[in-house]
This record gives structure tokens, sequence and C-alpha cells, in this order.
């Protein structure tokens, strides 16, 4: 199947547009090869060099794959930037949720998993924690990247490292700092000692109850602004 010509003003980011259709419409199979960069290069109406690079940012995606000598093959049709527009496009409280989920199993895998250099990152990072208090955000950030370091699952730290920025992020723009709940050292510390023994059932309790706090204070605010829009309706 023919893929449509693109228009004048194309550039790299619509030859990258249609080439993604054509994964994930499943024009082509995974283990695929795709037409040469002539061949797409006829067929979107653009110059080789503009193909080259959609191609190579696809690669980048994990949705294509270089080999030398034979050409580009289709790695997978899923495209995981769909997954992270949705993330993005979340709420805070479902974000939120599935940290807790995230977090929970990671918790469980740190215990299992965890090598004692693991455990002296994690101690430095609460240092850090008690020494700046309320005011160690990325602080508290490292120290949850840390436990999902310990599970030393290389998938499961780089799917993390993109959505702990998310989180951050989905938390600023839904609380003002007076919202925001204070750091819980104490519980914090007791996810490390629980990693530390090897429990997994307990590092898994104890870092649910350390997010219950952050949503708890969600949900209140979406409460008290669903309030406050129905009074205003009135």
């Amino acid at each position: 199947m023919a893929l449509r010509a693109a228009g004048r003003q194309s550039l790299v980011d619509t030859v990258v547009d249609q080439l993604r259709a054509q994964l994930t419409g499943g024009d082509w199979a995974v283990d695929d090869r795709i037409p040469t960069e002539h061949e797409l290069a006829e067929q979107l109406g653009v110059g080789r060099n503009t193909v080259r690079e959609a191609v190579r940012v696809l690669v980048h995606a994990g949705l294509l794959e270089s080999r030398q000598g034979n050409g580009t093959f289709v790695r997978s049709t899923a495209d995981p930037s769909a997954v992270l527009r949705g993330i993005r496009a979340a709420d805070t409280l479902d974000v939120l949720e599935l940290r807790v989920a995230l977090e929970a199993e990671a918790a469980r895998l740190a215990a299992e998993r965890r090598e004692s250099a693991d455990i002296v990152a994690l101690r430095g990072v609460l240092r850090t924690l008690r020494e700046h208090g309320d005011r160690a955000a990325d602080a508290d950030m490292a120290f949850h990247m840390g436990v999902v370091q310990a599970t030393h699952n290389p998938a499961f730290i780089e799917v993390y490292r993109f959505f702990s920025v998310q989180v951050h992020e989905s938390l600023i723009t839904s609380l003002r700092d007076e919202e925001m709940p204070p750091i819980d050292l104490d519980t914090h510390e007791a996810l490390v000692d629980a990693i530390e023994s090897g429990d997994p059932a307990a590092a898994e309790r104890v870092v649910r109850e350390l997010l219950s706090k952050p949503l708890e204070a969600v949900r209140a605010v979406a409460a008290r602004r669903r309030h406050t829009r129905s009074t205003s309706s009135d």
C-alpha cells in the first residue's frame, strides 16, 4: 500500500507521522523490511535526507531497526509515544494511582534484589531529605527513583524515569505549595529498612502507606474544587 504523498510544507515530523501510521496501522508486520530510502522518498514526495532523518527518529523510538547491509526492519508496531501522550493527558489522580501500582511492585522487587550499593545510595538520599526537609522535592524524586533502580530491571527503570517527571509536573499543576503534603521522613526510612531486610510484603505495605498521603491530598483538592464549581453554578 503506497504512502500518502507528503505536502509541500512537510518536513521530518510529517514523514515520521506517516511512517508511524503505516506501522501502527498494520501495513508492515514485525520483522518486515520497509521500502528503501529511495522508494519512500518517491512515495512521499520528499528528499532522501528527510526520509533518512524520519527513519532515524523511529529507530530511536524502538519501532524500526537498521541492520547493516540488509536494510531497515520493523521492530515493533506498538507505538510507545502514544502511551506517553496518554499519561501526559491524564489527570493527577489517575497518574498517582498508576504511581502506587508501579512503586508497590518496585518496592517488592527491590526487597528481593537489592544490593549493598543500593541501600547505601538510598540512605544517602535520606540524609539529604532530613537536612533539607520540605524543600527537598528533587531529593524525594531521587529517593523513589533509587527504589526503582534497586529492582535492577532496566525496563522498569526507564519507564519510571519518564513517569517520575510526569508525577512531579502533575502535582505542581494540581496542588498549591500549602496543599502539598509534607515529606514523611520516618516512612521513607521504614521503606529502606524493609528493602534492606529483604521483606517484600513489608516494603509494599510501607510504600503504599507513603503514597497514600499525596493521594489523599489530591482527592481532597479535587473534592473542594467540585464543590466550588457546584455552588458557583447554583
